[in-house]
């Protein structure tokens, strides 16, 4: 099946989304083409802002915009479409996202993409026919191997960034602690020390928003 992958950036983009990776994988045994969709920067916040799921008062308002954003637009192309929070199971978009070449994994967790750095994520797969699993792309440079100074692991209050990963267990009870108010407000005070891409930072507001789900997410995600 052709995509015209023009037309699908063009509907994606008022809504601050874009696509950001492309690859081959295998889903049920079968070989397909994924298109991860999703979002850099502060674009997609003032589109979801203004929406009315951010009203209403009821559960996972973005998990809901975003189904209810991205579902017409892979019906409209006539394919299908995946969702991160569709499981158990759970698709794993993290490591689709590094075999397409976005990124490997900072100290926070979080994928450091080459141009966005830590500011990005990935809200949905389009899911298209292939006719064999393609090779994996390159690695791409990866900004944490080359940063000296490594603010990430100084910066949090708690240290619960470390060489080894996150201890998220310390994090969600600072976050949830009086101590943690600048972090709960403001964001994760060792993604905003980050030096890379700081120009596609998110807003403060936005940060607050993904750590609250965050620090509601089970200890073991």
């Amino acid at each position: 099946m052709g995509i015209d992958i023009s037309a699908l950036q063009a509907r994606l983009a008022p809504c601050g989304l874009s696509l950001l990776g492309d690859l081959t994988a295998t889903l049920h045994g079968k070989p397909c083409r994924l298109l991860l969709a999703g979002n850099a920067g502060p674009a997609m916040w003032r589109a979801f802002a203004a929406s009315p799921e951010t009203q209403d008062g009821l559960p996972d308002p973005l998990d809901r915009w975003t189904r209810r954003i991205l579902q017409p637009i892979a019906e409209e192309h006539d394919i299908h479409i995946l969702f991160p929070f569709d499981g158990p199971p759970w698709h794993p978009f993290q490591a689709w996202a590094q075999q397409a070449g976005c990124g490997r994994p900072s100290p926070l967790g979080i994928l450091m993409h080459p141009l966005y750095g830590l500011w990005h994520g990935y809200r949905g797969a389009f899911l298209l026919p292939a006719s064999a699993p393609s090779q994996a792309a390159p690695p791409p440079p990866h900004a944490c191997d080359n940063c000296s100074a490594k603010p990430c692991l100084n910066t949090c209050p708690v240290g619960a960034i470390t060489p080894s990963g996150l201890d998220a267990a310390r994090c969600r009870a600072h976050i949830a602690s009086a101590a943690g108010t600048p972090c709960r407000t403001g964001g994760c005070l060792a993604r905003r020390a980050c030096p890379v891409a700081t120009g596609w930072q998110q807003s403060s507001r936005q940060q607050a928003f993904h750590l609250a789900a965050f620090a509601k997410s089970p200890v073991s995600a």
